[in-house]
């Protein structure tokens, strides 16, 4: 969590005293709040519990939140296709997925998330996205921004500081977009950019753009101004005190049943299991003793399980029995590297003891656990 300013605080304490049952409905017409966590599947758990439980006919909210380090992917979408999965657990940054639609991003403390919620028939994202350009430009008159017609914010027309995604229910709806004020674009790049080769998917793919920071166009353009600003901008456009409520995403006084909407969020079957079928076909170049080998894997996934796993080996390259105990292993388990390294400790344990036999077995593992 980051440090809060005085002024910040004395403001969540003044909300953790205020009655509960009350702090909703005595706020008419809209509300500014701020999450006070930087985790990833608290405030995204926050987006979902307003969406199901406000009343948006007589409230509009807008929700300000930053994350620590988490790539956040669409609803439909791939994560193998989308990110470098294995960087990402070497980084120990997070994966989540969103309930709207729209491509992938990087979220660090240096990226701003802004979710504006509406009835349904008030929904109106390029109106919200000119708000922030008019906040920015009030700020910065020099500054050169624009609105794309794909929803984008463009910096000096070519850099994108903000891409937009939204979920649209049968009565409530939200809009949400990013603001790169002073993010790390080079862990952005490195995570945003998939190793996998051979994948086939019907999955919502990103479109990849060049990207920048407010901060390198002007370093004095800190998270918390612009925060303000956006607040200040959307307060005088919605004719409402210009005041941000901080709010706890794990109060489940504040917010009934909040935690298990988070734990959800955090669950294999949600992060994986959701990636529409996909196939792998792909072929794997290991180098064992003075020789290449070329071994083809082709695999469907759905629902994240492997469903038909086929692995054309060399023959007599392992014993045909230990063959088709991996391939009937793999077949209806997760396609997950720490599932599937169980599975092949699992199966050593009965293999012959032969130290030639045990080399192979494993370079064959290794490679197949890193396509996962």
């Amino acid at each position: 969590m980051v440090l809060l300013s005085l002024k910040n605080c004395l403001w969540l304490s003044c909300v953790l005293r205020t009655p509960k049952a009350c702090f909703w409905s005595t706020a008419s017409g809209g509300l500014i709040i701020q999450s006070v966590s930087n985790d990833v599947y608290q405030n995204l758990a926050v987006e979902d519990w307003i969406h199901d439980h406000m009343d948006l006919e007589k409230q509009h909210v807008l929700f300000l939140w930053r994350n620590s380090p988490a790539v956040v992917i669409g609803r439909h979408q791939n994560p193998w296709q989308e990110c470098n999965l294995r960087l990402l657990r070497q980084k120990n940054i997070k994966l989540a997925r969103r309930r709207s639609g729209g491509g992938t991003v990087y979220h660090d403390l240096g990226n701003i998330n802004l979710t504006f919620f509406t009835t349904r028939k008030k929904y109106e994202r390029m109106e919200n996205l000119k708000l922030i350009v008019k906040a920015l430009k009030a700020l910065r008159p020099q500054l050169d921004v624009h609105v794309t017609d794909r929803y984008d914010i463009l910096l000096d027309r070519q850099y994108k500081i903000s891409g937009t995604a939204a979920k649209l229910g049968r009565t409530s709806a939200y809009h949400h977009c990013t603001l790169l004020c002073n993010a790390d674009k080079f862990v952005l790049s490195s995570v945003l950019k998939s190793p996998y080769k051979g994948l086939k998917s019907n999955a919502t793919p990103s479109v990849p753009a060049s990207v920048k920071n407010l901060f390198e166009e002007d370093p004095s353009l800190t998270s918390e101004i612009l925060l303000d600003a956006i607040a200040k901008e959307y307060a005088v456009q919605h004719q409402m005190d210009h005041h941000i409520t901080l709010i706890n995403p794990a109060d489940e006084t504040l917010f009934p049943g909040i935690s298990n909407k988070t734990k959800e969020l955090q669950t294999w079957e949600w992060v994986y299991g959701k990636t529409p079928k996909f196939s792998i076909s792909t072929c794997l170049n290991m180098a064992y003793k003075d020789s290449v080998l070329d071994v083809k894997v082709n695999m469907d996934v759905k629902h994240g399980r492997i469903e038909v796993c086929n692995i054309d080996l060399p023959e007599q390259w392992l014993p045909p029995g230990l063959y088709s105990e991996l391939v009937k292993g793999l077949t209806g388990s997760k396609f997950c590297p720490n599932e599937t390294t169980t599975l092949v400790t699992t199966l050593l344990r009965v293999c012959p003891q032969d130290d030639e036999l045990h080399s192979r077995w494993n370079l064959l593992c290794d490679n197949m656990i890193r396509l996962m």
